[in-house]
């Protein structure tokens, strides 16, 4: 994992916490990790955080460049050796399968050619939806890998699919994709 660039997206979702543990999981293990969040992110998860844990800015506007002031979506895309989303939410799969690019997360994913992967996280019922299930065969199909959730309790007190993956098991797909 030493000197991989990763960029980890993350949007949001209840799940945002578990993206801080893996995160840190990434730079302990001597990736360097630069981070994108969505404005949705923000209300579950503060910037100061990932930057304390990346000591790299944290990247939030598309239209306000820090580093690439051709496009951030542009300059961080090249850079990175593999983007990973997680938490991934309903939204967010909706916006990717379809090719959104409404913000800078989503606009950096059509220009990346690195391997992207996302790890969803939602209510078991959005989960299960048709609509949903369509977007991530979508993205499947895109060549998006997909880490599903798992089965537990949510935080809307239900208990079902739709947990995102455990950090652990994000990082175990990292390092395959990596090698």
């Amino acid at each position: 994992m030493h000197g991989r660039e990763i960029v980890l997206g993350v949007t949001g979702g209840v799940a945002a916490y578990k993206a801080a543990d893996l995160c840190s999981k990434l730079v302990q293990q001597g990736a360097s990790v630069t981070v994108v969040m969505t404005a949705a992110a923000e209300k579950f998860i503060g910037p100061t955080t990932f930057a304390a844990l990346t000591n790299r800015p944290v990247y939030r506007d598309a239209f306000q460049p820090v580093e690439h002031f051709r496009g951030e979506h542009i300059g961080l895309a090249q850079r990175a050796e593999l983007i990973v989303v997680a938490p991934a939410t309903a939204d967010f799969l909706a916006q990717a399968a379809h090719g959104f690019a409404g913000e800078l997360l989503s606009t950096m994913l059509l220009v990346a050619t690195c391997p992207i992967m996302m790890a969803p996280a939602m209510n078991a019922d959005m989960w299960a939806k048709p609509a949903v299930q369509r977007n991530v065969a979508q993205l499947q199909a895109d060549g998006v890998t997909i880490i599903p959730p798992g089965d537990g309790w949510l935080s809307c007190g239900q208990i079902g699919p739709g947990r995102m993956a455990e950090p652990a098991e994000i990082l175990a797909q990292i390092r395959t994709v990596l090698g």
